[in-house]
């Protein structure tokens, strides 16, 4: 019996030049950015920036496992934070810098979802889910009665005075998050346009049939999991210096669990810029909203643009407009 043939349905294509191509514009766009932002010479821009570029960070991970494979993972807040709680650990007692702390949060975040996947992903469909979201639960409590990471009531996390080649602690917060949501997206890129993304994609269309077609089910989605785990936790690693006082409301937010979600599903979860449209788009007008209106409202315009997106275009953006095309056609 022969292994399908199975396409990747990434937006970039498989030319050699794709991933350069990406990851040049990625630059120019990020550089252009962070000048565009320094002329306004103001830290709540590059705040709000970094917000922005950390739910692509985070988007693009949790597709990676519910976007490649159709394993909707509920349990995004328990990888971001353990994230943030492993960059807690490191600032109360090593303290090294940052960008030594990002690499530590992932391996954490990426043995947690090794693990995670090795008890939960012999389940398939909404069983999953739910293991998924109990994980979440556990690592709360667990969390909540941890008094070295501040308990219930929380611990603040004290920014450097100064950072070398910045002027503000903003202006590098801003950086190395658009460094890591760069970095996210052209992993997610090149799984998706690799034997590992055809296998996922064989999986998430008919399991059954992948493995009987000898597709390695098992070790692929754990591949995927541990990935989508370690990208998500080393974005949370910078979230201590960027809000100086975490609590588990704040690392456990339903915000930031809903938003990675959502925001994928808005995007269009078969290619790699699917989340990463619907992240930008998002989660400009939740920053818009919050200057403008009330924060309060992000999730409520997460939920009614959602429900628009699943009515109308229910295969996100990316879908919409390639129906679109077949239809002119």
């Amino acid at each position: 019996m022969t292994t399908p043939s199975i396409t990747a349905s990434g937006a970039g294509g498989r030319t050699p030049l794709g991933l350069p191509l990406v990851l040049l514009v990625s630059i120019i766009g990020g550089a252009a950015l962070y000048f565009g932002l320094d002329r306004l010479d103001s830290s709540y821009a590059f705040l709000a920036a970094y917000t922005v570029l950390q739910y692509v960070a985070l988007a693009t991970a949790w597709n990676i496992l519910g976007g490649y494979a159709g394993y909707v993972n509920f349990g995004v807040a328990a990888f971001f934070a353990t994230g943030v709680y492993t960059s807690v650990i490191v600032y109360k007692t090593v303290q090294w810098p940052l960008l030594v702390t990002i690499p530590v949060a992932a391996a954490a975040a990426g043995l947690l979802g090794l693990g995670m996947g090795y008890l939960t992903l012999r389940l398939r469909g909404v069983f999953f889910s739910i293991a998924t979201l109990a994980l979440a639960v556990v690592l709360n409590t667990v969390v909540v009665n941890w008094s070295f990471v501040g308990g219930s009531r929380g611990v603040y996390v004290m920014r450097p005075q100064d950072i070398s080649f910045f002027s503000s602690y903003e202006r590098y917060l801003f950086v190395v998050m658009l460094a890591l949501a760069i970095g996210s997206v052209l992993i997610a890129r090149t799984i998706e346009n690799s034997w590992l993304g055809r296998g996922l994609a064989a999986l998430r269309d008919d399991e059954m049939a992948a493995e009987c077609a000898g597709v390695p089910s098992l070790r692929m989605k754990l591949i995927a999991t541990t990935i989508s785990g370690a990208l998500l936790g080393a974005a949370g690693a910078p979230f201590p210096f960027f809000v100086t006082y975490v609590d588990p409301p704040t690392a456990f937010s339903l915000s930031i669990a809903v938003n990675a979600i959502a925001m994928p599903l808005i995007g269009g979860t078969a290619t790699w810029l699917g989340p990463v449209i619907g992240a930008l788009l998002l989660g400009t007008f939740q920053q818009i909203a919050t200057v403008t209106i009330s924060s309060a409202l992000n999730l409520l315009i997460v939920g009614v643009v959602l429900v628009v997106f699943i009515t109308v275009a229910p295969n996100g953006i990316i879908g919409f407009v390639k129906d679109l095309r077949e239809k002119r056609r």
